[in-house]
């Protein structure tokens, strides 16, 4: 690693990004289509669950590719970070409606799933406007990107501020979380920010601190050259000691420091991050070790088509309730759909990317075209 010429090991530091971030994303489907599908005992006490459990906690790798990658985009300045943090929310909440309200209307969502919330059957408008409003990790990477440009104008220079406030941010979470004003626009925008109920699985406070972590990771990187070996050694270092740190933290008093994966509390966001910064450096390692091949592609392809899997995934998922079930299935018939619901996102987004190609390439001829000379 050593010997790689500094444009090389910009690459590898972007290999090594993408490639942990698409192996997070190839597992999206399987561990969706569990939560689903999967009865209780295949969930929390079979062999499947805990390994799910144990190794999908991949939320973090995102946020902090996320934020690692913005510190070396050209798209962020405080407008663009405002805009694009819109956009990706409007997104979150389109994805809502098509996951959610559409196969309400079309009256294929089982019965089993609307008791689950503790509602009766038909639901009214106010249930559909909170099912469009749960709060999902589109909506979190939205909400950080309207706070993102402002921090970068001012911690680009000063990487230390970013730690600052990643650690205001998870001790304030302890004293905030669950805060209301009473008033419902405002709540969900409280919500939003430190909410405790799973009307919100993704609130800023604390997930935040994982986007802070990788802008942290990225100015760093920066400032060293574009160093990926001195980068990635000290994201280990740093990995290992929050894994050991948090870890203690949750053995300590689980219940205070870990709650649930959702809606961790201080152990358990330290310990995540260990999780995922270790993570990273075993991508850096496995591109060292293995050349590039079909597999490392297909998790490249990930990495790039990360919103529009993220959003297929969940909706063909959520579709396909009315005609499989919910929240009853083995582990055989589980792995089975596990799989189904894999090879059929990817082979939507392939018909999706055959669609924009050759819209792309018919934009592309029509805008060469020359114009005939006048008679």
């Amino acid at each position: 690693m050593d010997s790689i010429k500094m444009g090389n090991l910009s690459k590898k530091r972007i290999e090594a990004i993408d490639l942990a971030r698409g192996i997070g994303v190839f597992f999206i489907p399987m561990a969706h289509t569990l939560l689903i599908y999967g009865s209780s005992y295949t969930q929390e006490e079979s062999w499947l669950g805990l390994v799910v459990h144990f190794f999908g906690k991949w939320a973090g790798v995102f946020l902090i590719a996320m934020g690692f990658s913005y510190t070396l985009s050209r798209k962020n300045s405080v407008l663009s970070s405002i805009k694009r943090g819109i956009i990706l929310m409007l997104v979150g909440y389109l994805m809502n409606f098509l996951k959610f309200i559409v196969p309400i209307l079309l009256g294929i969502v089982p019965d089993s799933f609307i008791h689950a919330y503790g509602w009766e059957i038909p639901i009214g408008l106010d249930k559909m406007v909170y099912l469009v409003l749960t709060g999902d990790i589109l909506q979190l990477a939205g909400a950080c990107l309207l706070f993102m440009g402002i921090i970068h104008k001012y911690a680009q220079k000063h990487k230390y501020l970013v730690l600052y406030i990643a650690v205001t941010v998870l001790i304030l979470t302890e004293f905030v979380r669950g805060t209301q004003a009473g008033i419902p626009a405002i709540d969900y925008m409280l919500d939003l920010l430190w909410g405790k109920d799973w009307n919100i699985y993704f609130a800023v406070f604390p997930w935040f601190v994982f986007i802070l972590l990788g802008m942290f990771f990225g100015y760093y990187f920066n400032e060293n050259k574009k160093n990926v070996q001195k980068t990635f050694k000290l994201m280990s270092f740093v990995g290992l000691a929050t894994f050991i740190i948090g870890g203690a933290l949750c053995l300590q008093n689980y219940e205070f420091h870990m709650r649930d994966y959702f809606h961790t509390g201080i152990g358990g966001v330290i310990y995540l991050i260990g999780c995922n910064l270790l993570f990273f450096w075993l991508a850096l390692f496995i591109l060292k070790k293995f050349k590039s091949n079909r597999i490392t592609d297909l998790f490249f392809y990930c990495s790039r088509k990360i919103t529009s899997i993220y959003v297929i995934q969940w909706v063909l998922i959520c579709w396909s309730m009315g005609f499989v079930g919910y929240h009853d299935k083995d582990i055989k018939t589980s792995l089975i759909l596990m799989v189904l619901f894999t090879i059929g996102t990817f082979a939507v987004q392939k018909v999706i990317d055959i669609i924009t190609d050759k819209t792309t390439l018919s934009s592309e001829k029509n805008s060469n075209k020359i114009p005939a000379k006048a008679t």
